[in-house]
């Protein structure tokens, strides 16, 4: 009984003397979590990009070069912060190019404007990488895809020549073209500039180079 006793007495003083550290220890605040760091909003907002621009083709077959003008739109579906798979598809209006002929006689140099029915339309598809921030970077594409001659009244731009164009892709004058490009694009925000230049190929009984050129806003979410 006296053995019980001293040890019921010593477990006693053991729990009075830890009592103090216990207490101390419940009431110390918990240890800080770590905080989870969220995405940028320039990141959060850069899965698609949707743009519209102005469209510049030096069509140049093997007689005199023509100069179009005309509008196009394009979607891009970013793969990562460095890559994008692009579809563009633009349309050209009817232009004016000079004539020069000179005469057997006298070699008297006429100059003549002439206004042209054909209406390029291409439509193009490709990766695209990125070369620097989210917000400001240059870029290189290669596209596939084709460029389609029709012609229509050279005074008459609407929707329905437009829609003929489409109708007819992958008629006769309907051609394999490949595009390498690049150029600069920035974004302040969602909202953003775009400017390319490139080189745009086209089969036709042989290959055939033609400048292209574009520039237009952008948005992306």
């Amino acid at each position: 009984m006296k053995r019980i006793g001293l040890i019921a007495s010593l477990a006693g003083l053991g729990l009075f003397l830890t009592a103090p550290s216990f207490l101390a220890a419940q009431d110390e605040p918990p240890p800080p979590q770590p905080q989870q760091v969220s995405s940028p909003p320039a990141a959060q907002s850069n899965h698609v990009e949707v743009g519209v621009f102005g469209d510049y083709l030096r069509y140049a077959p093997s007689t005199s070069n023509i100069n179009f003008v005309g509008a196009g739109a394009r979607l891009g579906v970013n793969l990562s912060r460095h890559a994008a798979i692009e579809a563009e598809m633009s349309y050209d209006f009817a232009r004016n190019y000079t004539y020069t002929s000179t005469t057997n006689t006298g070699g008297t140099i006429t100059t003549t404007f002439v206004t042209t029915h054909l209406r390029p339309l291409t439509g193009l598809f490709g990766p695209t990488l990125y070369l620097g921030s989210p917000s400001a970077h240059l870029f290189v594409t290669g596209k596939v895809g084709f460029i389609d001659f029709s012609t229509s009244n050279p005074n008459n731009v609407s929707g329905a020549g437009v829609g003929n164009a489409v109708s007819g892709v992958g008629g006769a004058g309907t051609h394999f073209a490949a595009y390498p490009g690049g150029g600069l694009e920035g974004f302040w925000g969602p909202f953003g500039l775009r400017a390319e230049v490139g080189d745009e190929i086209y089969l036709n009984n042989g290959t055939h180079g033609n400048l292209r050129a574009t520039f237009g806003p952008e948005i992306r979410f």
